[in-house]
């Protein structure tokens, strides 16, 4: 837990919890210590000159690729890395929306609420401590083990520590932060169930890659998640291929036989069918690894990671100077991400077809010696841990350009995306419209050899179904 709650991993000290309490009497939280720290106090401290150099979500945003790139383990998987952008990009548009409320300037529906608070006239830099200090304390709670980082970046934007007293903490943070906190809380996310094969042909296992196994299947539980907008994880679920009876009568049909001759000729090693571009294509959206600590290398943004980069350079690019603005684009695009992501998993684990990755499907009787273009850093084929259909990348690529045609009106627009994935010859990449971009980033996947066209088509539908039908309306006009 960050700052705020009754109970969290900085421990109150007793000289704070005596004589602060007192002082402190319009909030809901109290602000902890770390553990082995000192309070510092307004009195204690030289505070340096704010930094308060462009806009604090972007800001924060950017401190959560960071924390992306250093996440490894379930803590790194698709599902829980949405999860957090969600909880932060949400909680920092409600602290907004309570800013705006207050000042009869609300045009959007909060997400969970907008309270107003007791004013007591904060200054010019008000809005900015509402964001830094509700992100902060998020972030906190949600990687306790990125403490010194956090601290860091805090400093760095704010002149002080986060400890440092501020009333606008008691007046609205903590309510926010502690809104935020209740409604994830028994949410389903730490379930720790593992998974059973269904151990017939068709059927997803671990790929025989390093480190898959049964029992390190990624979050097998994760459609059962709690959702943020949507009535439950099945509600966009798509019909292919749980349209057929079992998994028999799949492997029989000329449409499965398409789809693995599919990627058999574009996402194999060495494919002669496979294109320049596509091969570039293939690892400019993979960003699929994890940090080497025992070489001190980071890992990648991960997939969430490069589509909320891509959403901090076109916000700058059209120059988006209202906070409140930021905070509801970046609210939209992680809200949609996190559906996607438990709609998904709904699809991967809880339909009647648990779908085989290619390369199992392809050593069934066809070529035994066939590889994915998928890569680990040391050149070892990759595959993810967990059933192919439908795509998590088509699906949050699918929610992002659904959200960004929503919210700029349009789905023309020429903008930069950028990658981190070492195999990728380009940096970045150009488009004319969202829809291509998304598009891309779902095809990517077949030609990477760890999917299917069809994942990518049923991946791209389910998350423009979360984002059109859900999350856009959420956050709609106030009184629409």
């Amino acid at each position: 837990m960050g700052l705020f709650g009754t109970s969290g991993r900085r421990k109150r000290s007793a000289g704070y919890r005596g004589s602060f309490r007192k002082a402190l009497t319009l909030g809901a939280g109290l602000a902890l210590l770390a553990a082995g720290s000192t309070l510092a106090l307004p009195a204690q401290t030289a505070a340096a000159a704010p930094n308060y150099n462009g806009d604090p979500t972007q800001y924060w945003n950017g401190v959560l690729l960071e924390m992306f790139r250093q996440a490894d383990g379930s803590q790194g998987s698709p599902g829980e890395l949405a999860r957090s952008a969600a909880m932060m990009n949400a909680a920092i548009y409600d602290g907004e929306s309570s800013y705006q409320n207050t000042f009869y300037t609300m045009a959007y529906k909060p997400y969970l609420s907008a309270p107003k608070y007791p004013n007591l006239g904060q200054g010019p830099d008000e809005e900015e401590r509402i964001i830094g200090r509700t992100a902060y304390n998020i972030l906190h709670h949600l990687y306790p083990n990125q403490t010194a980082y956090l601290d860091k970046v805090f400093q760095d934007r704010f002149g002080t520590p986060p400890t440092q007293f501020d009333i606008i903490d008691n007046e609205i943070v903590g309510t926010i932060y502690n809104n935020m906190i209740k409604a994830r809380s028994s949410d389903g996310s730490e379930n720790q169930r593992l998974y059973n094969l269904d151990d017939v042909p068709g059927a997803w296992r671990p790929t025989g890659e390093p480190g898959c196994s049964t029992s390190k299947a990624v979050t097998p539980f994760w459609g059962q998640v709690k959702p943020f907008t949507m009535s439950s994880g099945s509600e966009y679920r798509p019909t292919t291929p749980g349209s057929f009876a079992d998994y028999a009568t799949l492997l029989a049909s000329p449409a499965y036989a398409y789809q693995v001759e599919q990627v058999r000729l574009l996402g194999g090693r060495g494919s002669t069918q496979r294109t320049t571009e596509q091969t570039a294509i293939a690892t400019f959206w993979a960003n699929d690894l994890g940090p080497d600590v025992s070489n001190n290398i980071k890992g990648t943004f991960k997939p969430p990671g490069q589509l909320l980069d891509a959403t901090i350079r076109i916000a700058k690019a059209r120059d988006i100077r209202s906070k409140y603005e930021n905070a509801r684009l970046f609210a939209l695009v992680s809200l949609a991400m996190a559906d996607s992501a438990i709609g998904e998993w709904d699809v991967k684990y809880l339909t009647p077809i648990d779908l085989w990755r290619p390369v199992s499907a392809i050593h069934n009787g066809i070529d035994p010696s066939w590889q994915p273009l998928s890569a680990a850093r040391d050149g070892s084929p990759l595959t993810p841990c967990f059933p192919a259909w439908a795509s998590g990348h088509a699906a949050f690529a699918g929610a992002w350009a659904a959200v960004m045609k929503g919210y700029f009106g349009s789905d023309t627009m020429t903008f930069e995306v950028a990658t981190e994935d070492p195999a990728s010859p380009q940096k970045k990449r150009t488009f004319t419209s969202f829809r291509q971009a998304a598009q891309e980033d779902a095809d990517s996947r077949v030609y990477l050899g760890v999917h299917y066209p069809w994942d990518a088509s049923d991946g791209l539908k389910l998350g423009e179904d979360v984002a059109t039908r859900s999350v856009l309306p959420r956050l709609g006009p106030v009184g629409s």
